[in-house]
């Protein structure tokens, strides 16, 4: 139990120094724009650019994807089951994990006033499909 969470700890720690690095140099050479994660939110949950703190977005990028590795990491290790059977779950809970951080992740910048103004409801949504 102990080995678990030191091990999950240590790659939570190397995960979120890997990523903190890399977004580091995105930001400094102003490739604010480029981050898959940032396009997928801003497109969401219609997220005005001008309005975003990139660099409080940037470090909760980082936290939730060293958490989503440290984590499914851990649970593959934990699991007794053959190779092909942990890679399996590894999969779907990476998806499982990605999708729901990035949706609190929305959640939470809507709650900050980062949305634009101009709402779009769901039923004007469905208006538009049609």
């Amino acid at each position: 139990m102990l080995y678990n969470l030191i091990f999950f700890l240590v790659l939570f720690l190397g995960a979120w120094l890997v990523f903190f690095l890399i977004n580091k140099r995105k930001l400094k050479n102003n490739k604010k724009y480029q981050m898959a994660e940032i396009k997928y939110l801003i497109s969401r949950f219609t997220i005005d650019k001008k309005k975003i703190d990139y660099q409080k977005l940037f470090r909760l990028i980082n936290i939730a994807n060293a958490f989503i590795i440290a984590f499914v990491c851990t649970i593959i290790s934990v699991l007794p089951l053959k190779f092909m059977w942990q890679m399996l779950i590894g999969f779907v809970l990476l998806f499982v994990l990605m999708f729901l951080c990035y949706e609190l992740l929305g959640i939470y910048a809507v709650k900050k006033g980062w949305k634009k103004d101009g709402k779009k409801s769901s039923s004007n949504r469905k208006k538009m499909a049609k």
